[in-house]
């Protein structure tokens, strides 16, 4: 009989290692990552483009285009662009990333060749119609407006800022009126720059077969025009203000960030933050959680983030809790961040961690289209396949002396900003 009041054993997981990959070339220049593990007849095609934030000429440049790529071609209106789609029961979307903008379908493997025609039409001959672009500054200043009115946006922003700089692609800010300087003219040369074969690459997963890839060289080789790989180096320029109080009156709960610069995931000891940033706040059972939430009930939720871009990255503790709390909340997180410079992580809670964050790497291995996300995020960041399992190994063989070390270089107060939004009266700047 099965124990009901006994917890299930706990088995390690071992040999985590990503599925085979192959890389082929489209007749244009294009590298496409297969990942052909599927069992059902699913296709996913994803394209993805240097045309994120760092490679704006204007403000806003990026996510306007990619949101409109799909809003009228040569042949179609926006709604015959999703209608087409719609009726063959696949989907269309084009994401914004910080750093690349890209195009995704989902198709059956059976439709592949009704949709494919209409996904390259999006691609050679988008038209950013003058009504469509009207409609997007509206929806996004409507959108934005709202967003204004919430302490975690706001601090959100205000942290970043102050860590990059104002003018940085990672650290600017929009506003409605941001969105009013928009042109189609904008929108049209950054298309020209930016979306070409040599500044794109392509990963597709699913049920792949040979004749899939024939079609996809016959549509996709043909759309995307030649062009060469763009590259940027945005240098970010902090702000000399560590602290900062926003004022929101209509609000009780205070959203607080306290954050730092730091680096992407091409740094070595990226793979050891990763750890120790599921210690401080990565996790339910995280330090942070059990002492603020769990002990003092400060708050409902905090969490810590390592948030990583192409060309940089930042760390950042977020959390939300009523004015009369403010003070100790803070301290104890500069508390918490000061035992994990003091004293080693134990070696309970140092294998639990291994075991929750191999545990998200085993299901980062669950089915094709999860696996085409890893694969996705290495081959832009410029890492190579084989890093997946160097980072699972790294993980695994992390020390308790490492993590000290670590705290001790990335964790000291001075090295942060702290944003508190929400707070009533004047605005404060120090």
């Amino acid at each position: 009989m099965l124990d009901r009041t006994q917890p299930p054993l706990l088995h390690p997981i071992h040999h985590l290692v990503l599925p085979p990959v192959q890389t082929l070339t489209l007749d244009n220049g294009i590298p496409v990552h297969v990942v052909n593990m599927g069992t059902q007849e699913v296709l996913k095609v994803e394209l993805i483009f240097n045309a994120g934030r760092p490679f704006e000429t204007k403000q806003l440049a990026a996510r306007a285009t990619a949101s409109m790529l799909k809003e009228g071609t040569k042949n179609y209106t926006s709604a015959q662009i999703a209608e087409q789609f719609d009726f063959y029961g696949s989907s269309i979307s084009t994401p914004f990333h910080m750093d690349t903008s890209n195009v995704i379908l989902y198709s059956l493997n059976k439709y592949v060749d009704q949709v494919l025609p209409v996904l390259a039409e999006m691609l050679a001959e988008p038209t950013f119609p003058q009504h469509e672009l009207d409609t997007f500054i509206q929806v996004n200043q409507q959108n934005l407006q709202i967003d204004l009115t919430k302490n975690d946006t706001l601090a959100y922003r205000t942290v970043t800022e102050l860590i990059f700089g104002k003018n940085h692609p990672y650290g600017y800010n929009s506003y409605p009126e941001t969105y009013g300087l928009l042109e189609r003219t904008d929108l049209l040369q950054h298309y020209e720059r930016c979306y070409t074969a040599g500044n794109c690459q392509m990963v597709v997963s699913g049920k792949v077969t040979d004749e899939l890839l024939t079609a996809l060289n016959r549509h996709l080789s043909q759309a995307i025009r030649p062009g060469t790989l763009l590259t940027a180096q945005p240098q970010a320029t902090p702000s000399p203000e560590r602290k900062m109080r926003i004022q929101n009156d209509e609000t009780v709960q205070m959203a607080l960030r306290v954050g730092r610069s730091l680096f992407n995931r091409q740094h070595p000891d990226y793979p050891g933050w990763y750890v120790l940033n599921t210690i401080i706040g990565g996790y339910f059972g995280s330090r942070l959680m059990e002492n603020i939430r769990e002990e003092k009930g400060y708050t409902y939720n905090i969490y810590s983030v390592l948030d990583t871009m192409h060309h940089d990255g930042c760390f950042y503790i977020a959390t939300e809790v009523s004015n009369e709390f403010v003070n100790q909340t803070l301290e104890e997180i500069y508390n918490e961040l000061d035992i994990l410079q003091q004293e080693p992580v134990e070696e309970d809670e140092l294998e639990m961690v291994r075991n929750y964050v191999a545990g998200g790497f085993l299901n980062m291995l669950d089915g094709p289209f999860n696996v085409s996300e890893v694969v996705k995020t290495l081959v832009t960041e410029g890492l190579p396949l084989r890093y997946f399992e160097t980072l699972v190994n790294a993980v695994q063989e992390v020390t308790a002396e490492d993590l000290l070390a670590l705290a001790q270089k990335y964790l000291n107060p001075e090295d942060f900003w702290e944003v508190v939004a929400g707070e009533t009266g004047k605005k404060v700047v120090g």
